[in-house]
């Protein structure tokens, strides 16, 4: 059997039982807003955030350092 299929699968369940397990809501406030989420969608959402943030910011620090080696 293809290992990475057998991967897959296992992360898969994993994925499934962590939202079966996280399906509280809760509140969240900030400044003056507030939303209601279930506690799994708030984690999956902060950490596409902090991909997104880190993928850019590596993207721009990239930039700048082929930027500043063409310039010398």
């Amino acid at each position: 059997m293809n290992y990475k299929l057998i991967v897959v699968v296992v992360l898969a369940a994993l994925g499934a039982l962590f939202i079966v397990q996280n399906v509280a809501v809760v509140e969240i406030q900030f400044l003056f807003w507030s939303i209601t989420m279930s506690r799994s969608l708030l984690i999956i959402l902060l950490l596409v955030l902090g991909i997104a943030i880190g993928w850019l910011l590596h993207g721009y620090l990239r930039f700048r350092q082929r930027k500043t080696d063409h310039e010398e």
